[in-house]
């Protein structure tokens, strides 16, 4: 499950220290996947096991990291950060794995826009955004996703497309879909043409965008001195885009070619690189962050534990 490192303009968990959270988030699900597999087969099994063997596999399994036991002491709405543990009602092991992942994107909502004393509001339609779910859920835990980030450039906020920062490059994604089968026509002007069926309509060039994000990303990595690839990817996963040799610094992704680029990302081998994460971390210190205090934790700290 890819992580949700920066979540437009809300502040982000991450900001605080990268080089922590990113290898603690890939514990983190690790360890409440195999709580919720082992609860759920207890279940199951009617309770097979011995009443000590059990006790001692929740006593393990319960063992708080220290930013967990921080989290505790000091939030007010302790219920609602927590991470999840055993999603009801699964009749199997595969639906089990998609409540789990449902809970998880969950979570990851809620790290990408909070920190321990403060949070950013963001739009509840988020919690059922498809291409979101599709980049977080799809990917592995290795690729560091910043979704539709506020970059600052001088003194102006500038909107960027999706950046996901693998252990191989940082690619840049637009995605240039529509209906199934068909065929996106690109074109120099600022209107490219959609073609499903009979049907014909005009759509903005995605182009302008794609290549507004390379250009900032690409500056922030000159300036802070990072050395990562870059990729340019216009997306049609139900389509196809006749490019006519149109910009060829692009990276064209449809469904001629879609199931191997997938898969190349998807089942990557490579862990977490240091590289990577330097990556990630110059992007989030150029990236809007715009929150609020949270006033429970403030007034839980001041009035001791």
């Amino acid at each position: 499950m890819a992580q949700l490192i920066k979540l437009r303009d809300c502040i982000s968990r991450y900001e605080t220290d990268i080089y922590h959270y990113v290898p603690e988030f890939i514990r983190l699900k690790r360890r409440q996947w195999e709580r919720a597999k082992a609860r759920w087969e207890a279940e199951r099994d009617g309770g097979a096991r011995t009443d000590g063997a059990a006790e001692m596999e929740e006593d393990w399994l319960d063992q708080p990291s220290w930013w967990e036991r921080l989290f505790r002491r000091r939030r007010a709405d302790e219920a609602a950060d927590e991470p999840p543990t055993a999603p009801p009602g699964a009749a199997t092991l595969d639906e089990l794995k998609r409540q789990f992942l449902e809970e998880m994107f969950a979570l990851q909502l809620r790290w990408a826009s909070s920190t321990v004393g403060h949070a950013s509001s963001f739009d509840e339609s988020l919690y059922s955004d498809e291409t979101l779910k599709y980049l977080l859920q799809r990917f592995p835990d290795t690729h560091l996703c910043f979704y539709r980030p506020v970059a600052i450039v001088g003194r102006a906020a500038v909107e960027l497309d999706t950046v996901v920062v693998t252990p191989t490059a940082a690619w840049c994604l637009v995605f240039a879909e529509g209906a199934r089968d068909n065929i996106i026509i690109a074109s120099t002007g600022r209107f490219w043409v959609e073609r499903a069926g009979a049907v014909e309509r005009k759509r903005v060039s995605p182009v302008a965008s794609l290549r507004r994000t390379v250009r900032v990303v690409a500056d922030i990595f000159e300036k802070e001195g990072i050395d990562w690839p870059l990729h340019p990817v216009l997306l049609n996963r139900y389509g196809y885009i006749d490019s006519g040799g149109l910009f060829p610094f692009v990276h064209y992704i449809d469904k001629r070619n879609y199931d191997e680029w997938f898969s190349r990302l998807r089942r990557s081998p490579l862990p977490l690189r240091h590289g990577q994460l330097k990556a990630a971390a110059a992007l989030l210190r150029h990236c809007a962050s715009f929150y609020d205090e949270r006033l429970a934790w403030a007034d839980s700290e001041e009035g001791g534990p």
